[in-house]
């Protein structure tokens, strides 16, 4: 199973990026999606994650407003759109999925090790945000 993160890349404060996850060797609808990210010195955060069907998903509350995640199982892809950056959105992220339906829990209750108890996990892409 691979799943490859892309769409990072040098944006100004303000501006706006869609980061994909395709996915190969697995169905994408089998597996939740999750993205993670991390800062330079910060610890890694979960940032969003959809399941299966799209629905239920889970944003980071500081994020609501800004980010969206969503999902397109016909391309296999999930796709993480943010806008409104900031350069404290700079950071490394990185798309992750979980078979089943239970990831978007592990976020939103054991965010600490919801890295680990994902299944899969990918190279991240660069978002870097200018002032």
């Amino acid at each position: 199973v691979q799943l490859q993160a892309s769409g990072g890349g040098l944006v100004q404060s303000g501006g706006s990026l869609t980061l994909s996850c395709a996915a190969s060797g697995v169905t994408l609808a089998d597996v939740a999606i999750g993205w993670f990210r991390q800062a330079p010195g910060k610890e890694r955060e979960g940032v969003a994650c959809v399941s299966t069907t799209g629905e239920p998903s889970y944003l980071q509350e500081s994020l609501k407003g800004r980010f969206t995640i969503a999902r397109d199982n016909a391309k296999n892809t999930v796709y993480l759109k943010m806008d409104s950056l900031e350069p404290e959105d700079t950071a490394v992220y990185y798309c992750t999925a979980r078979r089943g339906d239970m990831a978007h829990l592990l976020f939103r209750k054991a965010p600490t090790v919801a890295w680990d108890r994902m299944d899969y996990r990918g190279k991240g892409t660069l978002v870097t945000v200018s002032s």
